[in-house]
C-alpha cells in the first residue's frame, strides 16, 4: 500500500527504485516491530516515542545512554525489552567499590585441572544494563569501552567475543552529583542515543498503580522475537536508502556543530556515522525503506546532545547545547525537493 508520504517522498527523489522491494523485504519485520512495541508498553505505559526510539537504537546495533531522575522505569524499560526480544539480559549495579574484572570476568585457579579458567562477568549477555553507571570509578567505566566498542572482551592475553546482538543500556540520575565520576566523552560518544523517560500522566500513573497491585508485568511478559530475528533485523536496516541530499543534510548538521562559536567540541565522525545509522532504524521502526529529513531532525537530539560541549563563555551566559542544536538545524537549510533546498 502506497501512503501520500510514500507519494512525496518519491515526487522529491528521497526513494530509490529497490525502495519498493525494500518496503516488501521490511515487510516481515513490521509485524515483530510492532509486536515488541506493543508488549514492551504493557510493562512502560504511554512511553511509545522513547520505546521506538530504543528499538531504532538496538535495529541500528548502538547503545543506549538513559538520563533521568529515579523512579521512572529505565531499569524496567530494558528488562522489558530484553524479554520481548527473547534476549539474555543481565544488570550490572556500578557503585565506588566495583572492580572491572567484576563487569568484564576473573579467571580463576582450578585445583582439579591446575590451570586458570575465565569466569565470564555480567557484560556477557545480548542486553547488559549498566545502572547508575556514572556512580562505578573511571577504570571500571573504561571496562565497558572495549565491550561497547569492539564487542569482545580481553583477559589474560585471550580475546572472548560477546554473543550478538550485543547492546548497553546505561542509566545515571542527571540530578544527584554526589560521589559520582562523570563519564568522559570518549565513553559518552560511544553511545548511539541519550534518551529520556519523564514523568508518566496522570491516566498512565493510575494504570500503573493498578497494574502493580498483582505484580511485576515484566515478569508476564513473553518474548515476541529472538536474537536471530533481531540480528537479521539489523543486517535490513543497512539497506535502507538515504538519497544524496538527505545525506548531505546530516553532514551540514554535524559540520555546523563543529564551527559553532559556543561549542568547544562539535559532533564526531562516529557521531556522524550513529546519525546516519539511527536515521536508517527510525525510518524502518515507521515502516519506511528510506530516509526523510524528519527523521534527521527528530533524531538530533537524542544522537548529538551528549556528545556536544559548551565552552565556559557560553555556559557563563547560560546557553545551552539544546539551544545551540535548536539553532543550528534551523540555520542548515532543509532538502525540500530533488536536488532543491528551502
Amino acid at each position: 500500500m502506497v501512503t501520500m508520504r510514500d507519494k512525496v517522498a518519491r515526487a522529491r527523489g528521497w526513494t530509490s527504485r529497490s525502495s519498493g522491494d525494500g518496503v516488501q523485504a521490511l515487510g516481515e519485520f513490521r509485524d515483530v516491530i510492532k509486536a515488541v512495541i506493543g508488549n514492551v508498553e504493557r510493562a512502560v505505559l504511554g512511553k511509545r516515542p522513547v520505546i521506538e526510539m530504543a528499538l531504532a537504537s538496538v535495529l541500528g546495533g548502538g547503545h543506549v545512554l538513559l538520563e533521568d531522575v529515579p523512579g521512572v522505569a529505565k531499569t524496567v524499560l530494558v528488562r522489558a525489552m530484553a524479554r520481548t526480544m527473547g534476549c539474555t539480559f543481565s544488570r550490572i549495579q556500578c557503585t565506588p567499590d566495583l572492580l572491572p574484572t567484576d563487569v568484564s570476568g576473573v579467571s580463576v585457579f582450578n585445583q582439579k585441572t591446575g590451570s586458570f579458567e575465565f569466569r565470564p562477568g555480567p557484560v556477557f549477555s545480548q542486553v547488559v544494563v549498566a545502572d547508575e553507571v556514572n556512580r562505578a570509578t573511571p577504570r571500571t567505566q573504561s571496562a565497558l569501552l572495549e565491550a561497547m566498542g569492539e564487542g569482545q572482551v580481553s583477559a589474560d592475553g585471550v580475546t572472548h567475543r560477546l554473543e550478538k546482538p550485543f547492546i548497553v543500556f546505561a542509566t545515571q540520575n542527571p540530578v544527584e552529583h554526589e560521589g559520582t565520576f562523570p563519564l568522559p566523552e570518549a565513553q559518552l560518544d560511544r553511545f548511539m542515543m541519550r534518551l529520556t523517560l519523564g514523568y508518566p500522566d496522570i491516566a498512565a500513573e493510575a494504570s500503573m498503580l493498578e497494574m502493580l497491585r498483582t505484580g511485576s508485568p515484566v515478569d508476564e511478559l513473553e518474548p515476541v522475537a529472538d536474537a536471530a530475528v533481531i540480528l537479521r533485523m539489523q543486517a535490513k536496516v543497512r539497506e535502507i536508502h538515504i538519497h544524496k541530499n538527505v545525506r548531505d543534510y546530516l553532514l551540514r548538521i554535524v559540520s555546523r556543530s563543529r564551527d559553532s562559536v559556543h561549542l568547544t567540541l562539535g559532533a564526531s565522525p562516529r557521531a556522524a556515522f550513529s546519525f546516519f545509522r539511527a536515521a536508517q532504524a527510525c525510518a524502518a521502526v515507521r515502516g519506511r525503506a528510506y530516509v526523510i529529513p524528519d527523521d534527521i531532525k527528530g533524531l538530533a537530539r537524542a544522537v548529538l546532545e551528549h556528545r556536544l560541549i559548551l565552552n565556559p563563555e557560553s555556559r557563563l551566559r547560560r546557553v545551552t547545547v539544546t539551544q545551540v542544536l535548536r539553532d543550528i538545524i534551523e540555520e542548515v537549510a532543509t532538502p525540500s525537493a530533488r536536488g532543491g533546498w528551502a
